[in-house]
């Protein structure tokens, strides 16, 4: 009340109000001025995308992400794309050349397309200095040019996680490669395979078939970051030198999106007994078609068999000689699936073609101690049985003329 009584007064407050914002103002000007003319650092982020429900989906995906005001950016940077569209692309793929390129994008469309993909995202802010920061932009521009966007891929030695690694330890001067290249791997190769398909029953079979002992030798954690989460835990723990001291190479750790998918198994188990259980109910199954089906017989699914596995051999011998698929060479898994049997099944003469094919069925079982150390429990217990089945049944049929007429040989019961 004392104011709006006060005419004076209330004029004076006003005076008084005024030269204070007018002082606050004077001293403030050259900080603002300041913030004005020095934008906000560059920030250098990993990105980690955790395992989706599609094939090429199960090893996880990961990317940089750059943000900067005064270069106008604020992309992710990915080397995991692929056109079904390129030329040639089905023949690039058997031959192990086919081409993946790299390309950035606005942060909000590529972390929308994750989310709806029901992927999760986990996001490192790097301790990088200014100019690793520049050095690592300019870098990554450059490398999604038209000229320079496409790549040879391969699965283990040159994908989208191992072109991150590389270009993050371009900025860091090395610093990865130096302190994990001579640091061996708690798992190999075929067992990142493994326990990140497990949950996919074909795609797991599907790549123990043709993966050779290339995949089982003991690797380094370097070579370890083919897996995108591994890059990122190795991430996590890595120090870098500064003028104070040791500090993180993350600053800061979040996830931007939590998936509903179950995570993979932090290591490979004994799996092999679900497929020998597969095996089991094929053969059951062969032996219900005997009795119910007149039209089938014993000796027609062998000869069926011996045809399909070895169709599978010679692909086998095709992957491990004429393509570039190095970790399809000196593939043991030829002692289960042989072209070989492809003249067996054309041989008259059952019990000899059954006792190669027992003999050979037997080295199998040793397989697993022979150099070069290829592993091959799953494929073993899936179908070794049909091989060894397949050879009793030629020794229990062997070919013998039709006594009379019309009559069927006993080998083709």
């Amino acid at each position: 009340m004392y104011w709006t009584e006060n005419p004076v007064a209330m004029a004076e407050a006003r005076c008084l109000c005024q030269i204070i914002f007018c002082l606050s103002l004077t001293l403030a000007w050259p900080a603002l001025l300041q913030a004005e003319e020095t934008p906000a650092p560059m920030e250098v982020w990993l990105v980690t995308y955790g395992p989706g429900e599609i094939s090429w989906q199960r090893f996880g995906h990961n990317a940089i992400w750059i943000r900067d005001q005064e270069l106008g950016l604020n992309h992710v940077f990915n080397f995991g794309f692929f056109d079904f569209e390129q030329e040639a692309f089905f023949r690039r793929f058997l031959q192990g050349k086919l081409l993946y390129f790299s390309a950035a994008q606005p942060a909000e469309r590529e972390f929308s397309y994750y989310i709806d993909e029901n992927r999760s995202i986990r996001a490192q802010r790097l301790n990088l200095s200014a100019e690793q920061s520049l050095q690592l932009a300019e870098y990554l521009l450059g490398e999604v040019q038209p000229e320079n966007r496409d790549y040879l891929y391969d699965y283990y030695t040159n994908n989208c996680s191992t072109r991150v690694r590389d270009a993050m330890d371009l900025a860091l001067g090395g610093l990865l490669a130096a302190e994990y290249e001579t640091t061996i791997a708690d798992q190999t190769w075929r067992d990142h395979t493994r326990r990140l398909t497990v949950d996919d029953f074909w795609l797991y079979l599907g790549l123990e078939i043709p993966l050779g002992p290339g995949i089982d030798r003991t690797i380094s954690r370097w070579d370890e970051f083919f897996i995108p989460s591994e890059l990122a835990a190795a991430v996590a723990v890595t120090e870098i030198a500064a003028p104070e001291g040791s500090q993180p190479l993350v600053l800061e750790d979040v996830i931007l999106f939590e998936s509903s998918l179950q995570p993979p198994p932090s290591g490979p188990e004994r799996w092999w007994p679900r497929y020998l259980l597969l095996s089991m109910a094929m053969l059951a199954a062969a032996w219900l078609a005997c009795l119910l089906l007149p039209a089938v017989t014993p000796m027609r699914l062998v000869r069926a068999w011996l045809l399909l596995a070895g169709l599978v051999g010679a692909a086998l011998l095709f992957f491990w000689f004429f393509t570039d698929h190095q970790m399809a060479r000196l593939n043991l898994n030829l002692l289960v699936f042989n072209p070989l049997w492809w003249f067996l099944a054309a041989w008259k003469w059952h019990k000899r073609a059954g006792i190669v094919m027992l003999s050979l069925s037997l080295l199998t079982l040793i397989m697993v101690l022979l150099p070069p150390g290829q592993y091959t429990l799953d494929v073993l217990a899936a179908f070794l049985p049909l091989n060894i089945v397949s050879a009793v049944l030629m020794l229990r049929y062997p070919f013998r003329p039709a006594s009379q007429p019309g009559v069927p040989a006993a080998g083709d019961r």
